[in-house]
């Protein structure tokens, strides 16, 4: 520890506001993996405001700001949001989301009247709780053995503490029960009990997350960087890690950005937050709309480039005098820029060559059409004998439908409609081999 005794006051508090973001962002990043898995995030929001009338009841009576009641009051004032939320819910029949924004919405405001009410008998900043005070924890430490810590280091790393242990402890539990509550039920695992247990376990973050990040935005930490590994993996472990490593470079970033920009820190740490999900959702590997549109534009073009490859098949069935020229070609599948990029996909291919002006098929570009020919006129034929449609209704299916039939598949159509040597319009069904 000597290079940190070295370092200024105001360095040293920047280690500490570190530290504690760090530890109150994986804390609050931890359960909220469960939240996220749960489809329940706006639970997670409705416990963080909830609990504030839970905290100035424990104020009232206790006349204090000492933990245990503020851990007591949040805990019971969280667990009651669950549990009318549930019974608003499941009871009443009030809708999911409709029950958690009335619960929440209603504690909350009684929350706010009981600040005004009692602002004057308990020492209770709305700011503090709002906002948080972050950017302070460094002024306030404990001397715990030879070392002095910040006050907010110990509570909140008691609680983290007690999710890694609740969570490793009951790691099989909450990931049958977060996937499938039935089946856990069916397991023997109590689902119920395990809900309230997550319950309790965001209440007790909360609480101990108000000092830092205040009750308006602890909602940012739990949710975002579980949302954001969940969209990075499939696999609660790795997730869990990820929303861990999100949570704790926005600790790192955010303060360092709070300096830059003379901010709230734990605005600041927030709004990372929100840029880390909307990068993620950007350009997640699978599920980022980058990647979304980049396989839409992939499976479209593929679609078009087949098309093309088809119609130039049918044309030289047809032995029409004049061939197909480049543009004609774009505005026969549609027009505009994916149809233009499939033409040059395949050239690039060698499927199709210019010939001057216009387009003719390669060797392998014919092999490739002639499957697909294939497919489209198996197709018709199998609409046409096994479900009696009229052969003027069978095109336009077989013409979505050649698109998503390999060659195993078309043997056993081939197979099924006793292997035609043409279509229900007369035509040729070209051979596989």
């Amino acid at each position: 520890m000597d290079w940190f005794s070295r370092l200024s006051l105001d360095a040293q508090n920047d280690v500490w506001v570190i530290a504690v973001g760090a530890m109150t962002n994986t804390a609050c990043a931890l359960v909220g993996c469960y939240l996220v898995l749960r489809r329940m995030s706006l639970l997670g929001d409705a416990i963080s405001h909830a609990v504030l009338p839970g905290l100035v009841v424990a104020f009232v009576f206790s006349g204090s700001l000492s933990v245990v009641p503020m851990f007591v009051g949040a805990l019971l004032v969280g667990l009651l949001t669950a549990a009318l939320t549930q019974t608003l819910h499941r009871q009443v029949g009030v809708p999911e989301d409709a029950s958690m924004g009335v619960v929440f919405t209603s504690l909350f405001a009684l929350g706010v009247v009981l600040i005004k009410r009692y602002a004057h008998r308990v020492d209770l900043d709305p700011d503090c709780v709002l906002y948080g005070l972050l950017e302070f924890v460094g002024f306030n430490l404990a001397q715990i053995g030879p070392y002095e810590l910040p006050r907010a280091m110990l509570s909140v790393g008691s609680v983290l503490l007690v999710n890694v242990l609740v969570i490793a402890v009951f790691w099989k539990e909450l990931l049958v029960s977060s996937f499938d509550p039935a089946l856990a039920t069916t397991m023997g695992f109590r689902a119920g009990l395990l809900h309230y247990l997550l319950m309790a376990l965001v209440a007790l973050t909360t609480v101990a997350s108000f000092e830092q990040v205040g009750s308006i935005l602890v909602i940012a930490m739990l949710i975002v960087p579980g949302a954001a590994a969940h969209l990075l993996t499939d696999r609660l472990s790795r997730m869990v890690w990820i929303a861990a490593g999100i949570a704790v470079g926005t600790a790192v970033i955010g303060h360092l950005a709070a300096i830059r920009l003379d901010t709230n820190t734990a605005g600041t740490m927030a709004a990372v937050a929100g840029l880390a999900y909307l990068g993620v959702a950007l350009a997640a590997p699978r599920y980022g709309v980058l990647s979304v549109v980049a396989g839409n534009v992939r499976g479209s073009v593929r679609v078009l480039r087949e098309d093309v490859l088809a119609m130039l098949y049918r044309l030289e069935e047809l032995a029409i005098g004049r061939p197909l020229g480049w543009h004609e070609a774009v505005r026969a599948v549609g027009g505009g820029m994916l149809p233009r990029l499939a033409l040059w996909s395949l050239l690039w291919r060698g499927e199709i060559r210019r010939d001057g002006a216009v387009l003719r098929l390669t060797d392998g570009g014919r092999d490739q059409a002639k499957l697909l020919v294939r497919s489209h006129r198996l197709w018709e034929a199998f609409l046409f004998q096994r479900l009696g449609l009229p052969a003027d209704h069978v095109h336009d299916p077989a013409a979505r439908m050649e698109h998503y039939i390999d060659r195993g598949l078309q043997e056993k159509i081939a197979e099924a409609v006793a292997q035609p040597p043409v279509d229900p319009h007369g035509r040729r069904i070209p051979r596989s081999d």
